[in-house]
């Protein structure tokens, strides 16, 4: 069986970084990866879709937990 090669490089990884525009983004990862290319995502919480997302999450989570009773 062929071993891959042992990589004593970071070769994928992920930070979050909690910032007020995509603007702000661009200019932390510039500051912390130089010459490095870098996919910048948005990630979104419940609250951002609105109180009828909220409702209905909850609405699942109360018939998940009865359905865990039966």
């Amino acid at each position: 069986m062929d071993r891959l090669p042992k990589s004593k490089e970071l070769v994928a990884g992920f930070w979050l970084w909690q910032v007020k525009s995509m603007e702000e983004a661009i200019e932390c990862s510039a500051r912390s990866f130089d010459d490095t290319e870098v996919e910048i995502r948005q990630v979104f919480e419940a609250e951002d879709f609105g109180a009828e997302f909220i409702r209905l999450r909850e609405q699942e989570e109360r018939l998940r937990a009865q359905m865990g009773k039966k």
